[in-house]
């Protein structure tokens, strides 16, 4: 058997994303099944709100930015997006979505984060995974912005492999047929990117993050409620009448 099959680089890209997918898929199905009463996201807002609604607001809109461009840019077939624009167009969207979103994100994530480790009263109540996880997030968040500046250099030069190479590795691994292979030439900082990107997934079933699956989607297609309020009125009675002696 070719040893280069069993290689740190193909067990990384190979194998150790569909450890990742299976924890995210079973884990976070078993916490439903057995943990309701954790499953909610322990928001801190009650203690103390500070610049909490405005930093979570830019956390959240960029953190979900940045996973749907992913989601689309990656996963939808190459064919696709060459009948649209070219691979080098495609690159330059995701550089400039990415340092968006990013920069949206970064700001509400670093707040957050400060407020998590030195606000006395968060601090003391926040468990060990809330720390954990809002850490590794940004640490992916500012590894995704740090490769940037290296798609902007290839993309100077006229070079659109980074894309196409991540986008034909992931839909490798969603088509079930792992070929590592296809980022072997890529830029270490993608490569960690895309590690700590895949352990978010192995870890989120133990965290605050399975609030997601419960996302209030449906409230966007309900019907509108009418809610009428109901006025009672009362009779003006003078404060000198009320203590005077019923007539029998």
């Amino acid at each position: 058997m070719n040893e280069s099959v069993f290689s740190l680089h193909n067990v990384l890209f190979g194998v150790y994303p569909y450890v990742c997918l299976a924890v995210f898929g079973i884990g976070s199905w078993l916490r439903f099944d057995r943990e309701q009463y954790g499953w909610k996201s322990d928001s801190s807002q009650l203690l103390s709100k500070g610049s909490m609604r405005w930093a979570s607001n830019l956390f959240h809109v960029g953190v979900l930015a940045i996973f749907g461009g992913h989601f689309v840019g990656l996963l939808t077939p190459h064919f696709v997006f060459a009948a649209v624009m070219p691979d080098i167009t495609h690159q330059y969207v995701a550089i400039t979505a990415g340092s968006i979103f990013g920069a949206l994100a970064f700001i509400g994530g670093t707040i957050l984060w400060f407020r998590r480790f030195f606000n006395p009263r968060i601090s003391l109540t926040s468990r060990w995974a809330d720390k954990f996880i809002l850490t590794w997030l940004m640490i992916t968040l500012i590894l995704g912005i740090s490769t940037i500046p290296v798609s902007l250099g290839h993309a100077g030069h006229g070079d659109p492999r980074i894309v196409t190479a991540l986008a034909e590795w992931i839909q490798s691994i969603m088509y079930l047929h792992p070929n590592p292979a296809y980022i072997e030439g890529v830029d270490t900082v993608f490569k960690i990117h895309l590690l700590f990107g895949m352990t978010v997934f192995l870890v989120f079933p133990f965290t605050r993050m399975v609030h997601i699956w419960s996302a209030p989607i449906g409230y966007l297609a309900r019907s509108y409620q009418i809610v009428r309020t109901k006025r009672l009125k009362y009779m003006e009675t003078d404060r000198y009448d009320q203590h005077k002696p019923i007539d029998m």
